[in-house]
């Protein structure tokens, strides 16, 4: 049936929908911008950091389609059914975050992160499918881009705060090594601002009911909802036997060629799948269809073709920001700063640097978000305007090379904070008309996947290919970063967008 629509959100609903966004990546930008340096103060080798930051990766990997799964089927009465997830994380996330500063040993940092980003995860992924339950269709592309201007907003506030602390008398070098109080005030600071920003969307909104929901016509959507996972009793065991074996093959590669341990961690992952899957094909074969498992896997096998084109545009996306979030500081403190010895002025003045660089391309990404590319989607469409924000980040990387002024490291910022919009923006304005409602927890918590397998790639072989090609080099990293962008930028060129042409 075709039911009532939804109400029309003003721009005040529009900022209250993601205003908690901003506290979510003010927390993500202190995690990326300053755990490098945390752990390089305690001690860590650049050949490390990789497994250090694996946590990040493989949290988000298992807990966002979890969250997604079990956020599509909650309803808490006034508190809703994404709002109980994001608020959960917050509270989480914010005493990480306070507690991080405080570590004195390297285990105990590498696990308050596995604990950040798992709560970081259980806030962000309801967000995405939030602005999906409570805009009409016509508003998706102005939700998600006010979403990506929180973004870049809240990751400009998370960046800079190490070097406003140095500005306001604050030591930033650590007496005996150590993290600096720069760093320590800015987690307790960006802790606060987390979850006030969460709180604030928390109270301000209140989600449509089941009812209705039902009213919206949204229930027309959920026809045939089951049909991937109850396909899964038609599947052979041929799929899982082949996950199975590449797990199985990486982990025997791992010994054979001398790799990083880390990459153990891979191998493990896909067998595990590979089990899982099983499992979930014979629970199917068995009537189970209502299972976390079965629909899980079921919705992954089961993805709508468009979702599919643009997970691989995800994976070759992702990859290049998750080697710019571990190895910049690396690079800017060894090739413009000229020092790797983390006690040094010089190294903490190029780490607080790359807070200024990484606010940079955040404010380049939120000017963009609300400006730049909906100008280029109007005139180019959706697919066309992301290939051309991926190649600027491209450029962007691979001007690290010929750079060696801080100030004009600005200018490769601007390229990688138009390619950062796309990223957050387009794909999801692409996606968020053309999934069922009813399931949208679950497709975005599967689609994110493809945001931290890449993640997980990185962080388990990058450290092995640095290691034997450029034990000394992190530049390189670069390089491959503005690799993966041009393969991103060639796999969108697959992505056809329905009834979308070259104009409008």
């Amino acid at each position: 049936m075709q039911g009532r629509e939804k109400p029309r959100q003003g721009w005040a609903g529009l900022f209250n929908i993601s205003f908690g966004f901003f506290g979510i990546q003010i927390g993500f930008a202190l995690q990326n911008a300053n755990m490098s340096r945390v752990f390089q103060s305690l001690g860590s080798a650049i050949d490390d950091l990789p497994a250090l930051w694996v946590a990040a990766p493989l949290t988000g990997l298992l807990v966002q389609p979890i969250i997604g799964h079990m956020s599509d089927r909650t309803w808490l009465g006034r508190l809703g059914r994404r709002r109980p997830y994001f608020l959960a994380g917050a509270v989480m996330a914010a005493l990480s975050l306070f507690l991080m500063p405080l570590s004195e040993v390297l285990i105990m940092a590498a696990v308050l992160l596995w604990v950040l980003d798992a709560s970081l995860n259980v806030s962000m992924e309801p967000f995405r499918a939030f602005v999906g339950d409570m805009l009409r269709k016509d508003q998706h592309t102005a939700g998600y881009a006010v979403q990506t201007a929180f973004i870049g907003a809240g990751a400009v506030v998370g960046s800079i705060v190490p070097w406003v602390m140095t500005q306001m008398g604050v030591t930033n070098v650590a007496p005996g090594g150590g993290i600096p109080d720069t760093v320590r005030y800015s987690f307790w600071i960006g802790g606060a601002a987390l979850f006030a920003a969460v709180l604030w969307t928390v109270l301000t909104t209140r989600e449509f009911s089941p009812d209705d929901m039902r009213a919206f016509g949204d229930a027309d959507s959920a026809e045939g909802l089951d049909q991937p996972v109850r396909a899964l009793a038609s599947k052979t065991y041929a799929a899982s036997a082949l996950w199975i074996a590449a797990g199985v093959a990486v982990i025997f590669a791992v010994a054979g060629f001398d790799l990083e341990k880390e990459v153990y961690l891979l191998g493990a992952l896909l067998a595990g799948y590979g089990l899982l899957s099983a499992v979930a094909i014979s629970m199917a074969r068995q009537g189970n269809v209502t299972g976390m498992l079965t629909s899980i896997v079921g919705d992954f096998s089961g993805m709508p073709e468009i979702m599919k084109k643009l997970a691989l545009v995800q994976f070759f996306s992702w990859s290049a920001l998750f080697i710019m979030w571990i190895n910049t500081t690396p690079v800017v403190t060894q090739y413009v700063f000229g020092s790797t010895d983390t006690a040094s002025a010089a190294y903490n003045e190029g780490a607080n640097w790359v807070g200024w660089l990484f606010a940079a391309y955040n404010a380049v990404a939120a000017i963009a978000a609300l400006a730049l590319l909906p100008l280029l989607a109007r005139k180019l469409g959706k697919a066309k305007t992301h290939v051309v924000g991926l190649l600027c980040g491209a450029a962007g990387f691979a001007s690290f090379f010929l750079i060696r002024d801080p100030e004009l490291l600005l200018v490769a910022e601007i390229g990688i904070g138009i390619a950062w919009a796309s990223i957050l923006a387009m794909p999801y304005a692409i996606l968020a008309s053309s999934l069922p409602q009813a399931k949208l927890g679950i497709y975005m918590g599967l689609f994110n996947v493809f945001i931290v397998v890449p993640q997980l790639l990185v962080a388990t072989v990058m450290g092995s290919i640095m290691k034997a090609f450029f034990p000394t080099e992190p530049i390189w990293t670069m390089a491959f970063a503005a690799g993966t962008l041009v393969l991103a930028a060639l796999a969108m060129l697959r992505v056809q967008v329905p009834n979308e042409g070259v104009a409008p």
